[in-house]
């Protein structure tokens, strides 16, 4: 299986670039996994709607280009579905028991992403109700992974 996180912006903060090396490393006896980052927009707090869905739709065009075809896309949103980690496994699981060999997460900027993205996902998945700076979810997201993983293996994993 072939699991690309497709994220607006980088690590710029050292701790979280640790922080998701360790998952990576934990994570490659396990899938291949890519992490793919696109640049993100600049913008400033109050500005209006407008302004906000134009950034998020540039920073979508840029992380779209980097989509491989016939891969399935779940968005990360804090709209879409939330599942528990053992369903979150389930269903990596089945997706690849169906031929679904490449999974796509994408993530977008502190901003979201913008309805296009939302529409193209196969998926909308929520990791919580609470809200996360965009940074901190693709380390949720890889912790996740790979407790997916462990959960499918039935190997042990601290709850």
């Amino acid at each position: 299986m072939k699991i690309t996180i497709l994220a607006v912006g980088n690590l710029k903060e050292r701790h979280w670039r640790e922080a998701a090396l360790e998952y990576v490393k934990r994570l490659a006896p396990y899938c291949r996994l890519e992490i793919i980052e696109v640049a993100d927009e600049g913008f400033a707090a109050g500005m209006p709607a407008a302004e906000e869905e134009k950034i998020k739709r540039l920073e979508w065009n840029r992380a779209a280009r980097r989509l491989r075809e016939g891969t399935y896309l779940i968005a990360l949103d804090a709209r879409g579905e939330q599942v528990s980690s053992e369903e979150l496994s389930a269903q990596i699981h089945r997706l690849g028991v169906t031929g679904r060999s490449h999974i796509t997460f994408v993530i977008g900027g502190a901003l979201g992403l913008p309805p296009e993205a939302l529409e193209r996902a196969h998926r909308r998945l929520s990791l919580s109700r609470l809200t996360f700076p965009h940074r901190l979810v693709r380390i949720i997201l890889l912790e996740q992974l790979y407790r997916a993983y462990k959960i499918a293996r039935g190997e042990p994993y601290h709850k």
